[in-house]
């Protein structure tokens, strides 16, 4: 598994972090991961550059290479804060899922569905849980911090959103595709944040102060967020985004199957390796 080590970068912006030693474990893992999304989702910024560029949207393929630039940031801010935690901005990095190419439609319908499930989705929550973190935070260094990286997750989302509406083809085809490929959207965002919200979890005394949230309140703002702002937006451009949903069950199933089998694979070819060895 890769490495990701950001320490030398990270101890350049540490902030001033106080927090009391029962908290400091929890505190620097709750950073520890965040640093690992936020850095690894510069890569899905440069894939969808990269299909932008290819149907000749060259303005808009650069501001995403600044997206997955300012993304690689936020990883090192929240390394950062890791380190002032007294912690290492050093973590084994996952192999990282590439954006997705969607070869069986055009580049212009492939582009959005990958940029409907970024901005629109991914982007959305993001702001939405951020900045309710942001707000239960005092004001300080690690509140200024995070602000930085609200700010640009604001960008990064409203950026998704004119651009859909600006690139959707006036063609009842094409948003009928996209709202079947939004059932898979949606399910592989559900499965996502619920893997890092456990509804178990509750924020500790003081907690709020460096970031620790509960993880049953985060849920129910995900899914706040999606009904009342995420849902009823794609709907407004002509997406039949209730219904895909209401079908994000079968797509789940679908793609937790698939997990599945991937990772058992992945361990039959390591046992294989291991007796070969």
């Amino acid at each position: 598994m890769p490495v990701l080590d950001l320490r030398v970068q990270a101890r350049q912006h540490m902030p001033y972090v106080s927090v009391s030693p029962e908290l400091t474990a929890a505190a620097i893992g709750t950073w520890r991961g965040r640093m690992i999304n936020e850095f690894s989702s510069g890569l899905v910024f440069d894939g969808l550059a990269e299909q932008l560029s290819a149907i000749g949207e060259a303005a808009s393929a650069e501001r995403c290479r600044e997206f997955a630039a300012e993304e690689r940031h936020h990883g090192v801010l929240c390394g950062a804060v890791v380190e002032a935690l007294g912690g290492e901005a050093l973590a084994d990095m996952p192999e990282p899922e590439p954006c997705p190419e969607h070869d069986d439609v055009s580049g212009l319908e492939g582009m959005l569905r990958n940029l409907i499930s970024i901005s629109c989705l991914s982007e959305t929550v993001a702001v939405s849980l951020i900045g309710a973190e942001r707000l239960e935070m005092p004001a300080g260094p690690l509140r200024d911090l995070l602000t930085q990286i609200y700010a640009d997750e604001c960008g990064h989302s409203n950026f998704g959103w004119r651009l859909v509406q600006s690139l959707m083809p006036d063609d009842p085809a094409v948003k009928i595709r996209l709202g079947e490929y939004l059932a898979v959207a949606l399910a592989h965002l559900e499965i996502h944040e619920l893997s890092h919200l456990p509804s178990t979890s509750n924020t500790p005394n003081g907690g709020e102060d460096i970031g620790l949230c509960s993880g049953r309140d985060a849920r129910v703002l995900f899914y706040a967020t999606v009904q009342q702002v995420i849902l009823p937006g794609l709907e407004a451009m002509g997406l039949p985004a209730r219904s895909a949903w209401d079908k994000r069950e079968m797509a789940r199933e679908s793609l937790l199957r698939s997990t599945r089998d991937r990772v058992l694979s992945v361990r039959a070819s390591a046992e294989m390796l291991h007796h070969v060895q």
